[in-house]
């Protein structure tokens, strides 16, 4: 059979005390995009609580937690996606360039990255173009202007466009 051993050396020290060093917390590795896409998460998590509070235990709707938590979502998705850039993480096809001789792999990945740099530069672009036409009509049951939303979303394509830059440069 196995030896006996006991967990008492591991977690206690030579006098018989607990101890537990934690490691230092490291807050460096996050940049501003984190810490907005946190936030926005966490009051759409809010807004979509309150929903299912006012609904279920109140039994009373607040109508507009629906078209802020949808709005929400869309804030989330295009400043989370900054953070993807900037990792290079998102979902892309790499067999072609593990099957290319890397002679040529490294011109067609560096090529990928400034379209890249291009799509996101010019979809910024269009949203500015969009907001100027439709950026002060009326959210449907908030009364804000729609342009609140279009800015985030300009602003996520601002930051792709410069997180893709400096992955390219890399």
């Amino acid at each position: 059979m196995y030896p006996k051993t006991t967990i008492e050396p591991l977690v206690l020290g030579p006098e018989g005390e607990f101890q537990v060093v934690d490691e230092p917390v490291d807050l460096s590795a996050y940049r501003v995009e984190d810490w907005l896409s946190f936030v926005f998460f966490w009051v759409l998590a809010s807004t979509v609580f309150y929903q299912f509070f006012t609904r279920y235990a109140l039994n009373n709707s607040a109508s507009w937690t629906e078209e802020i938590a949808r709005y929400l979502l869309i804030c989330v998705v295009f400043i989370g996606a900054v953070v993807g850039v900037r990792k290079n993480s998102h979902i892309h096809v790499d067999i072609l360039y593990r099957l290319m001789p890397p002679r040529l792999a490294r011109p067609l990945c560096q090529l990928v990255d400034w379209v890249r740099v291009a799509f996101y530069g010019y979809a910024a672009f269009l949203t500015y173009q969009l907001m100027q036409k439709i950026g002060h009509q009326q959210m449907a049951i908030v009364d804000w202007p729609i342009g609140l939303i279009y800015g985030v979303v300009m602003l996520g394509f601002i930051f792709m466009c410069i997180r893709a830059v400096q992955v390219a440069r890399r």
